[in-house]
């Protein structure tokens, strides 16, 4: 930082000559009166300046007080006293140079102090770094293009971080897991990094959170304790490695930070349901689970009987071969024309296919988003691969396309890869 303000006023030194020997080259007309009223003028119009520049924030009241100094001394020195005898005739462009001298290096340091980026003089790695907003490169050559310039500027955390989503992005896994290392060294205390990494690790090790994944959750937790994506992955590792206590506490502890119409509410809280159910089966674990807190059921909406759509969903022959009996199945109901959130939702297993289903305004996840709200719907069946209803690439799905609340009997066959 001073080597900044070091060449800073270097380079203001070195322009100041070039404002400067103009006006003190320039000739003055040897006349008392003409002088002085031309000084009176010139320092008149730098005090407005000066206010101006205050009024606008362009200077400090430091700078300011200053300046103002200045021009006072000048007022002083340069205007002479009708009492007094007559002075040899100063050049009024001189008065001027003298102020600019002294202005230019204050006006210009006070608009850097407002308008510049003080960060930027700090070192890169405590500049501070987001886990999020950076940009996605998805061309292979702009990947290598980023990753040749950070073998030569290797302590720029942006580019680690653009490096990382971007693999995570692409599913370049081995990649976003060296991307993600080499970021923590750089920013240690940002928790959502953290967290990313324990992600990223987790897709590497075939979607386990187990291991390093875990060490770095706790870490992220440490920086952050209400990270709410931390508190969602500490609990799947929790589930994991059969630890339903903690499984237990981070969820219920995400709860209470998630927004009620939070889209995927309804599956924290049947996670926390199944987490508790295991717990209970465990040796000595209904003591434990007496031990935490009661889960608080919401309030449900009145269902609409006559609204209600039922059906069978059934996976086709060709596609069994792609899914497993544990990976979660979503049978969803949502608008045909509108938001594209759930209006009901159920969620159950492949194994427990075929199956039949009913959707009705009980399963809203808004009290104000309902089934039967809604003229027409689309009723679409998913297996899901990362235990989430929206659509994701690899995703198997069906749908009995567009509907009318009410609808009885539909048959729906999952029989598409996405």
């Amino acid at each position: 930082m001073t080597s900044f303000w070091m060449l800073s006023a270097l380079l203001v030194l070195a322009a100041l000559p070039f404002v400067a020997w103009p006006l003190l080259c320039k000739t003055a007309k040897n006349n008392d009166v003409l002088r002085d009223a031309a000084n009176l003028e010139i320092l008149r119009d730098q005090a407005a300046e000066l206010d101006k520049d205050l009024n606008n924030s362009l200077l400090t009241q430091d700078a300011y007080d200053q300046g103002k100094r200045e021009l006072q001394v000048r007022l002083l020195d340069e205007v002479k006293s009708t009492d007094k005898p007559q002075l040899e005739a100063r050049n009024p462009a001189k008065v001027l140079a003298v102020v600019l001298m002294a202005l230019i290096p204050l006006v210009s340091g006070g608009l850097y102090l407002k308008l510049g980026n003080s960060k930027a003089l700090l070192p890169v790695s405590q500049q501070g770094v987001s886990a999020e907003g950076f940009g996605v490169l998805r061309s292979e050559a702009a990947l290598q293009e980023l990753e040749a310039k950070m073998q030569k500027f290797h302590d720029d955390p942006n580019g680690w971080a653009v490096l990382a989503r971007s693999y995570s992005e692409l599913q370049r896994y081995d990649d976003a897991v060296r991307a993600y290392g080499e970021l923590v060294k750089l920013v240690p205390n940002e928790a959502q990094i953290w967290t990313n990494y324990a992600d990223a690790m987790a897709m590497k090790n075939g979607q386990s959170l187990l291991g390093e994944p875990t060490k770095f959750l706790a870490k992220a937790l440490e920086l952050e304790p209400e990270n709410t994506t931390a508190l969602a992955l500490a609990g799947s590792a929790g589930m994991e490695r059969g630890d339903y206590v903690a499984a237990v506490t981070y969820w219920q502890k995400l709860l209470t930070l998630l927004p009620a119409d939070y889209p995927e509410i309804n599956m924290v809280r049947d996670g926390i349901k199944q987490a508790r159910q295991f717990l209970a089966m465990q040796p000595g674990g209904k003591e434990q689970l007496a031990k935490l807190p009661e889960l608080a059921e919401p309030a449900k909406p009145a269902a609409d009987a006559a609204k209600a759509i039922t059906g069978k969903v059934t996976l086709s022959a060709a596609l069994k071969a792609k899914a497993s009996p544990d990976d979660f199945v979503f049978i969803l109901a949502r608008a045909a024309e509108g938001p594209k959130m759930p209006l009901a939702v159920i969620r159950k297993q492949v194994k427990d296919l075929p199956l039949e289903f009913t959707l009705d305004d009980s399963m809203a996840m808004q009290p104000q988003m309902k089934l039967s709200g809604f003229d027409q719907v689309v009723v679409v069946a998913r297996v899901s691969k990362t235990g989430t209803p929206m659509s994701q690439p690899g995703d198997l799905e069906g749908t009995a396309g567009t509907v009318k609340p009410g609808s009885k009997g539909l048959n729906i066959v999952i029989d598409t890869v996405k």
